[in-house]
């Protein structure tokens, strides 16, 4: 894939991660804490792979996405490690309130998960534009 088609792969995956946390914001006002949890991880998920698009580097499984991040972005120091934290986090909250029964997911939490979501995309967009 070429540099130009790269960039638009990145801008589209950035769309969707703000779309993500529009999404996530409308669920947590209206109540619904588990399926906010899961857009707001995937808000950072889908900023992750937007950043993974410029370098031509996609993986099968969000596993692998995580880890490249961290070898890639988070060791080297190109990004603080508290990201790393927030996006394995998000992962491992919206694994829990996808699959485990009666996993409860209180509000404060919620918008702790958003907010984070918020910062991890901000920063990944700066870091893209910088």
């Amino acid at each position: 894939m070429d540099e130009q088609n790269r960039k638009n792969l990145s801008n589209y995956r950035m769309e969707s991660a703000e779309e993500h946390l529009r999404a996530s914001k409308l669920l947590l006002d209206a109540g619904f804490f588990k399926d906010s949890i899961g857009r707001s991880y995937y808000a950072m998920f889908a900023a992750t792979r937007a950043l993974l698009a410029l370098e031509g580097k996609d993986f099968s499984k969000h596993a692998g996405v995580i880890s490249y991040f961290q070898k890639e972005y988070i060791k080297s120091r190109r990004l603080d490690v508290k990201y790393s934290k927030y996006l394995v986090e998000a992962f491992q909250i919206r694994n829990n309130a996808d699959y485990s029964d009666y996993y409860i997911v209180a509000k404060n939490d919620v918008v702790e998960q958003y907010e984070k979501a918020k910062e991890f995309c901000s920063a990944i967009k700066n870091f893209i534009n910088a």
